[in-house]
């Protein structure tokens, strides 16, 4: 009974002490408070009291920045939002330079988030996207190296303006396809104006295509059933007219 019963109790211990580590996990493992190795992935001898283990994940964790409230650099307040893409690289470093690396990757994007944004103009913010998120992502990566955390990417989900100001840019965008529509009328007028000068040319060097042309447009006139019929006078004739006398 004594024999069954110690070999009851090692097989106890040694079932107890087995850890099975996935593909996409490591254990870092200490013995009596001193780190071992970093284990993995298989199973892994971890004896009870004498030995601990933390499992740390190798995958790419996505964490949702939560709104932050920001003050360009144009003094506009906005809610700025991000996500986070990281990973572990080095699981000792994970365990040992940092207490939550998950929790401080958090509140340092937090922290970045509203320094970077808040040196920026409104405009730049919403133009250049990509320029902010890479820049977030290299200050971000750069701290985090120490925690062997790898920073993946940044990416700026949305930003909420105040109402005011969405009214302002929507003015703004309305004035520019205004002055946008004027220019291109004005040089509409530009190019209309000088293929009329062109035909005037080409009219004025045979004075009978200028009888043909009105005969033209007596036809045009005609095929509408319009009893109207205008008769060109030309200016010259009037201006004998208008002239004071000496």
């Amino acid at each position: 009974m004594p024999l069954i019963a110690l070999v009851a109790f090692l097989i106890i211990v040694v079932l107890s002490s087995l850890r099975i580590v996935n593909e996409y996990d490591r254990l870092v493992v200490f013995v009596l408070g001193r780190l071992w190795k970093v284990s993995g992935p298989g199973p892994v001898v971890v004896v009870p009291l004498f030995m601990s283990a933390q499992k740390v994940s190798l995958r790419v964790i996505v964490h949702d920045v939560p709104p932050q409230d920001i003050i360009t650099k144009d003094n506009i307040s906005i809610k700025v939002n991000a996500v986070v893409y990281f990973r572990v690289v080095d699981a000792e470093k994970a365990i040992l330079s940092v207490e939550n690396f998950i929790y401080a990757t958090s509140q340092l994007a937090q922290t970045t988030l509203r320094s970077v944004l808040g040196k920026m103009d409104m405009d730049d913010l919403l133009a250049n996207r990509e320029k902010i998120n890479s820049e977030l992502a290299t200050i971000l990566d750069k701290h985090t190296e120490p925690w062997g955390v790898k920073v993946e990417n940044v990416e700026v989900k949305n930003v909420d303006l105040p109402q005011d100001m969405v009214r302002a840019i929507a003015m703004q965008a309305e004035a520019e396809r205004e002055r946008r529509a004027k220019i291109i009328h004005a040089e509409g007028e530009l190019q209309a104006s000088q293929k009329l000068g062109q035909a005037a040319e080409v009219l004025a060097a045979n004075p009978v295509s200028i009888q043909l042309r009105y005969l033209q447009t007596l036809s045009e006139i005609a095929t509408e059933k319009n009893s109207t019929i205008v008769f060109p006078l030309p200016m010259d004739l009037l201006s004998m007219f208008l002239k004071k006398p000496n």
